[in-house]
């Protein structure tokens, strides 16, 4: 076993725990920050695999904007964040799907390589990636962007309850002119 290998197992083993605690903790912002130590870890996998590309985007696009995205619309949303009673459910049906989905797709790694050396492909280079991203998938990558900032936007209009209502008029007097309901000429209650 090299050191490459013992990296890749600690980084795994710390990957798939911070991904239990992301499921399993009741704070939504603690979720969030257990989400950015797994993405790390993932990203700290890729580079194990001179997969340097994609570790760096796996940290700018992931960690640096998706998780940020999410924290900022529930600070924004005035969700609450701390522990919910009504979110209370029990984890065993859960645990065991999730398990079983575990050991049926190990099972079916192990089955269908039986540990044979797999020949990886020749590596691609940032530049062939770009003019993927840039020529051929330009427009879902626009989309993409108007609607993150668009969900964006509305939660902070959503966060927002001044925004929309008209200003309360000091004469007390409605936008006719006229008295208020419940209040006579004077401005008195009747």
């Amino acid at each position: 076993m090299t050191g490459a290998d013992v990296l890749l197992l600690a980084l795994g083993a710390v990957a798939v725990g911070a991904g239990a605690l992301v499921v399993t903790t009741r704070h939504l912002v603690r979720a969030g920050l257990y989400l950015v130590v797994c993405l790390g870890a993932l990203a700290g996998v890729y580079l194990v695999l001179a997969a340097e590309l994609v570790a760096w985007v796996q940290v700018l696009i992931y960690v640096g904007a998706v998780v940020v995205l999410l924290l900022f619309a529930v600070m924004l949303t005035r969700a609450p964040i701390g522990a919910s009673d009504d979110l209370d459910r029990p984890g065993w049906p859960a645990a065991l799907i999730g398990g079983g989905a575990g050991l049926g797709l190990t099972a079916l790694l192990v089955d269908a390589y039986r540990w044979t050396r797999v020949d990886l492909p020749t590596p691609g280079t940032a530049e062939r990636l770009g003019e993927q991203v840039f020529r051929t998938w330009v427009l879902p990558f626009e989309v993409l962007s108007v609607l993150l900032l668009s969900a964006l936007v509305g939660a902070v209009v959503l966060s927002r309850p001044d925004i929309g209502r008209r200003p309360a008029d000091p004469t007390g007097r409605g936008a006719e002119g006229g008295a208020v309901a419940g209040q006579d000429r004077a401005g008195g209650c009747p």
